[in-house]
């Protein structure tokens, strides 16, 4: 039955979905954009490249993202443990999310990079451009609609990986999904979960599309 009481907990399932996906969203970009940057730079085409840099950094990227997520959660408990003082709950999901997103955002934003025309790099470099003035004045203004596309799609993949993490008291939808709907048979408060966090994902989707679509002037 939908009494106020299982009203409130969807409510608190909502808003700790949302902080858990958006903060892991945020701080995993705050990791990712610039080991990518890192890699683009250092690849073989890139703009000071660097055989070891790149390929340990690769390998970092490789190792993490064969990872599924599930077992990524279980296997970071210590040290999630370690970080936050505890490995239950919305906060401490945020840990094993930014770890599994930083290597899967810097893939997506070294992609980017590389979509950029090379025309525009020569142009840049004829004018006296340092590779910094390059990285941040060119290529990322150049690569902003994809890097925005990604970061959408990235929220959206964080998302699911947040409801995963109902399975192991992670907290959000998932976590009532998971209670309610596997332990209880609920049947009726899982479906509402699950039609909640599709809205929440079509809602993310369309606006991260709306914003790429105003800000690309190729459509104008």
């Amino acid at each position: 039955m939908f009494n106020e009481k299982v009203i409130l907990m969807l409510l608190e399932g909502i808003r700790d979905t949302l902080y858990m996906t958006l903060v892991s969203t945020l701080i995993g970009y705050l990791v990712g954009l610039p080991f990518g940057i890192l890699l683009y730079v250092t690849s073989e085409k890139g703009l000071h490249p660097n055989k070891i840099i790149y390929r340990v950094g690769d390998f970092i990227c490789n190792v993490i993202r064969s990872i599924p997520f599930l077992i990524l959660l279980i296997l970071l408990i210590p040290f999630t443990r370690l970080i936050v003082g505890k490995s239950y709950g919305s906060t401490a999901t945020i840990v094993p999310l930014v770890i599994c997103a930083a290597p899967y955002i810097a893939r997506v934003v070294e992609s980017s990079l590389n979509e950029v025309d090379a025309g525009v790099v020569e142009a840049a470099k004829s004018m006296g451009a340092s590779n910094a003035q390059i990285v941040f004045k060119v290529l990322l203004v150049e690569a902003r609609i994809s890097l925005l596309t990604g970061f959408t799609i990235t929220t959206g993949l964080l998302l699911g990986y947040s409801a995963m993490s109902g399975t192991v008291g992670g907290g959000g939808l998932g976590d009532i999904a998971v209670r309610y709907g596997y332990y209880r048979w609920q049947t009726d408060i899982m479906l509402v979960t699950v039609l909640l966090l599709i809205l929440i994902f079509q809602i993310i989707q369309n606006v991260g599309t709306k914003i790429a679509t105003g800000l690309d002037h190729r459509k104008r």
